[in-house]
């Protein structure tokens, strides 16, 4: 079993930077995958960015790519998202995720975090 605990979220203008944290307990975090997911009201729950439990590869959606940076610290049991340049249609829950590294879904999920981009 993973707990997953996000935080950061908030209010800004669009513009402004976030930076999401992830902070996990129980199984050894350092043999997971992780991934950030967001969902906007209305909308599927999508995906945004994800790393390997080396910290070595990350993928990111077309849609936050260059804006968005995922990375971990795997003696802190913390993964980031930090989050520049944001934009209205960012505006989201977005949620912290596990899986193993040879499972192909995420398996823990965190709460959410609201992220709201002001225009």
């Amino acid at each position: 079993q993973v707990q997953l605990v996000e935080s950061g979220g908030g209010l800004v203008q669009a513009g402004d930077s976030l930076r999401l944290s992830c902070a996990a307990s129980g199984h050894p975090f350092s043999s997971y995958d992780m991934g950030w997911f967001r969902q906007a009201p209305g909308k599927e729950r999508e995906f945004v960015a994800a790393i390997a439990w080396s910290g070595i590869v990350t993928y990111y959606a077309d849609s936050v790519k260059g804006r968005f940076t995922i990375s971990r610290d795997n003696a802190k049991n913390t993964v980031y998202l930090q989050m520049n340049s944001l934009k209205p249609e960012d505006t989201a829950v977005y949620y912290c995720a596990a899986k193993g590294a040879t499972m192909a879904k995420y398996l823990y999920w965190g709460q959410g975090t609201r992220v709201t981009v002001s225009s």
